[in-house]
Order: structure tokens, then C-alpha cells, then sequence
């Protein structure tokens, strides 16, 4: 359904994208996940026929979107992370307006319904957008993108500005247009991505660095050689005491726990179990340990542990050629 191969994006000297690959499936939710600037919104823009690549291939239901952009376009609904919405037209003049925009040949009127009723913004359709809040026009911007029923979804952020309810709401919204449409879903909250994504590709610095399941992702990095202690007593001290432990090989600070209290990641050489010399050797310093345990990482830690030890990589191979 979407096929991208050895994509290439410049910006005159600075590369974007960097000749990455990857496929959706028909009926498939791909969560797609990057920081600021690691080339993620350059892609989602190739794939809408926003920007042009410099090099490789874009394909949607067959279609290429450079050699032939109506057709693919034609099968794609895009929401931008700001939609673009004009502010002094009512909700049924502005869909109308797409609708004709996009030369949809469904039954306007029954189909701008549907769409309305889907969204849940019949009720304000024939109010002004810029009377609406900011969640209501989000809803807005995601009823532009299914109009004309394209296979191909491409969802950037759709759930800014949303309560608590409405995102509850728009998750499981996702979930049933996943069961007749191929979504590319990006968003920072990455709770969301866990629970609506069939597949999850992370890019970092131009590069694909994971492509799997959430479930693989997390079984991956949530061996059974870490642990999360909590310790009262002052943090330098306590992270060096970690650091020395025998067979430790990685501790990190995870966050304060209360007061004087903070969690640590402490990382052992596989086989090895390091808790009752760790208890020993706090108790010898009157730190109390007051919890101990062994759990499988967010998906949220293991976007953030991932793109950590790249960027660190990154600093070590560029102060290397610096030499």
C-alpha cells in the first residue's frame, strides 16, 4: 500500500533523509516516531506530494508520487499538525469547499455527513472555525483529511489540543478507520502510539533505527539484567556507589521519587545479579533502599534510550574526525 525505497532528502549541504526504506501493508497503523529535526515531517511531507525527494522513490497504492502525483494524492487524506483551515468560513462551507477542492465524486451531502457524524462535529456544522476551540478545529482538519474516503491516511500530531475524553475518543476513532485504511500516525505522546500502532519505525538523524512491533521493541530493550532501585540518599554519591558494584556495566538516573528519594536504572552483565551486594553496600551507608524491581520499559524509555546512545555516538564519531 505504501512503499518507500532508498528515499534521499537535501537541503543544499544538510541531508535530511538518508536513503531509508520501509513498507505499510494494507490495513496496517504505522506509528512513526523522531525528534525534532530527525527527518520524520520531511518524509511524511514526501509521501503527501508536499515536498519532492532528491533521490529514491515514494510509492502509494501503486502510485509513484513524483512520476505521478494525481493519482497517489487521490488516495491520500493528510492532517497536518496545523490544519489548514480557513477561519471566516463556517465547518460546511470549509468542507465543501474541500470537497470540490479534492473533486470527490461520492454524495456530497450524505458523504460530508457521515464524515461530520464520524468526527463528531455535526453539531457545529454550521458554525464559524474561528468560534470553535482548538480540539473542535483539530476535528475539523481530521474531517478534511477523509474526505473522498482515501486509503491512505497520514496523521501528524491529530490529537493536539484534545481533552482527555476526545483523545480516548480520537484513539479509538483511529483504531476502527485502521480496519479500512492504511495510517501513518506520528504523534509525541508515545502512550498513544503503544496503543493504537500495529508497527512502530523510529528515525533518527536521517536514519531508521528500529522498525517492529511495540511488543518487540519493548521485549528488546527490557532484559532481565535491569533493574529499577529507589534510593534515599544524595544522588552523585549514590550513582557512583551503582557504578562500582561488580558486573554493573550502565546506571542512569530515571527520576525524583519523593523526598530524597530517586529511581535508577542499574544495568548488569548478563547472568549476573548484583541486588545483595547493591543491598549491602547501602545499608553500610544508612541509604535506604526502598525499591527494588525488574519491569519491562515504556515505549516512551525506549524512544528516549535509543535516541540517547545515537546522539551520544554521533558526538564521539564527530569529535573523532575533529582530531
Amino acid at each position: 500500500m505504501i512503499e518507500v525505497k532508498n528515499l534521499v532528502k537535501k537541503y543544499g549541504s544538510h541531508l535530511a533523509v538518508d536513503n531509508i526504506s520501509f513498507r505499510v501493508e494494507e490495513g496496517e497503523i504505522l506509528g512513526f516516531l523522531g525528534a525534532n529535526g530527525a527527518g520524520k515531517s520531511t518524509t511524511m511531507n514526501i509521501l503527501t506530494g508536499y515536498l519532492s525527494a532528491t533521490a529514491g522513490t515514494a510509492i502509494i497504492c501503486g502510485y509513484d508520487v513524483l512520476e505521478d502525483p494525481d493519482n497517489a494524492k487521490r488516495n491520500v487524506g493528510y492532517l497536518p499538525e496545523l490544519p489548514p483551515l480557513y477561519l471566516d468560513m463556517t465547518v460546511k462551507e470549509y468542507l465543501r469547499f474541500m470537497y470540490d477542492l479534492k473533486k470527490c465524486k461520492l454524495p456530497r451531502e450524505q458523504h460530508l455527513k457521515e464524515i461530520c457524524e464520524l468526527v463528531k462535529i455535526d453539531h457545529v456544522y454550521g458554525r464559524l472555525i474561528k468560534n470553535l476551540s482548538k480540539g473542535y478545529r483539530q476535528r475539523v482538519g481530521f474531517a478534511q483529511a477523509l474526505i473522498g474516503d482515501p486509503k491512505v491516511l497520514i496523521l501528524d500530531e491529530p490529537t493536539v489540543g484534545l481533552d482527555p475524553t476526545q483523545i480516548a475518543e480520537m484513539r479509538l476513532l483511529i483504531k476502527r478507520l485502521g480496519k479500512h485504511h492504511t495510517v501513518i500516525l506520528s504523534s509525541h505522546i508515545l502512550s498513544e502510539i503503544e496503543s493504537v500502532c500495529d508497527r512502530i519505525v523510529i528515525i533518527h538523524a536521517g536514519h531508521i533505527v528500529e522498525d517492529d512491533t511495540a511488543q518487540n521493541l519493548l521485549d528488546k530493550y527490557s532484559a532481565d539484567h535491569r533493574l529499577f532501585v529507589t534510593v534515599v540518599g544524595p544522588e552523585r554519591e549514590v550513582t557512583a556507589l551503582l557504578k562500582g558494584l561488580p558486573e554493573v556495566t550502565h546506571v542512569e538516573t530515571i527520576a525524583q521519587r519523593g523526598e530524597g528519594a530517586v529511581e535508577y536504572a542499574v544495568e548488569a552483565a548478563r547472568g549476573a545479579d548484583v541486588r545483595a551486594e547493591m543491598f549491602r553496600r547501602l545499608a553500610d551507608r544508612q541509604w535506604p533502599l526502598i525499591g527494588c524491581a525488574s519491569r519491562k520499559l515504556s515505549l516512551e524509555e525506549v524512544f528516549l534510550m535509543r535516541t540517547q546512545q545515537l546522539s551520544a555516538t554521533n558526538q564521539e564519531k564527530r569529535g573523532g574526525r575533529a582530531k
